[in-house]
């Protein structure tokens, strides 16, 4: 068995690990597996055939990602749980508790920071790859035209209801992350693999960036409810308490974290897939800028040829 194909049958073996502990609700190993795919993948990349425009491209964003992943579980390792007596009235909330869901929406910023740097990378990898397709391209576009009007009304509640300024500043690297995965979707129809790898995986990450902009939203919409009371505050001592029942199976949580997952794999072994593609196509690996072979060991095919 070759390394390459070693490391994505790992990369395919953690991530069905990671979608198992979050539906068994083992938050802790869905991340560590969520990591160990990334990695994984990570390592399948480099080591992948492919163009090295298009290789290194995919592996930075790949990478961004990991990291993002392995932020999210130090963050959930020192994350510590309390519960207490929460106190509500008209007057403001205490700054100090609002400190932590202050914290938590810096996370959250910072970890959309990074999603959208890794979106960027991987439409550089997208944009590397040469035009095939015309009509596959233009189904593309029109579909991430349809996901984007679906998303800016998904996204008009918070729009209208609270400071645009506030909210902007706040929420603008997940938008980011969401507008660069959307517009890596248009481009990939043009220069998609024969089995659609690329635009599918870019479906399922912008899928994922539109959900991470309305957990962010969420989240700053609840501490600027907390930090502003003025609006509609009629509060009174109490603790929450929760009557439900607990559902052993946690079906979202197993959704929300496959599909992030998926969606790297399939964009990343899809943008190979193409890029090699390309070049059995043409005969001849895909050059460079200085006119040098950019597919690992093809020099010898090339000379036969």
């Amino acid at each position: 068995m070759r390394l390459p194909f070693g490391l994505l049958v790992a990369s395919v073996v953690a991530g069905l690990l990671s979608a198992a502990a979050a539906l068994l609700a083992r938050p802790a190993a869905a991340l560590q597996f969520g990591l160990a795919m990334l990695l994984a993948l990570l390592g399948y990349v480099l080591l992948g055939r492919g163009a090295r425009r298009v290789r290194w491209a995919i592996a930075a964003g790949v990478g961004l990602l990991a990291v993002v992943a392995a932020m999210r579980l130090h963050w959930y390792q020192e994350q510590v749980v309390e519960v207490g007596w929460l106190t509500y009235g008209p007057a403001a909330a205490e700054p100090s508790s609002l400190g932590p869901w202050r914290d938590s929406v810096d996370r959250q910023r910072l970890a959309a920071l990074g999603s959208a740097l890794g979106a960027a990378c991987l439409a550089a990898g997208v944009l590397a790859l040469p035009s095939r397709d015309r009509r596959r391209g233009v189904a593309t576009t029109l579909f991430a035209l349809l996901l984007l009007a679906w998303f800016g009304l998904g996204a008009t509640p918070e729009f209208v209801d609270y400071p645009l300024p506030d909210l902007l500043g706040t929420v603008w690297p997940a938008l980011l992350a969401a507008l660069v995965t959307l517009g890596a979707l248009a481009l990939s129809g043009w220069r998609a693999d024969r089995r659609w790898l690329l635009p599918v995986g870019l479906f399922l990450l912008s899928l994922a960036a539109a959900d991470a902009y309305s957990v962010l939203a969420g989240v700053w919409s609840g501490w600027w409810e907390m930090a502003n009371p003025d609006r509609n505050a009629f509060l009174e001592l109490g603790m929450a308490v929760s009557t439900s029942t607990k559902d052993p199976l946690q079906l979202s949580s197993a959704v929300e974290t496959t599909i992030p997952l998926a969606g790297a794999a399939l964009a990343a072994a899809g943008a190979l897939r193409s890029s090699r593609e390309t070049t059995d196509r043409m005969g001849f690996p895909l050059m460079d800028d200085e006119g040098r072979d950019t597919v690992d060991g093809d020099d010898d095919n090339t000379s036969s040829a």
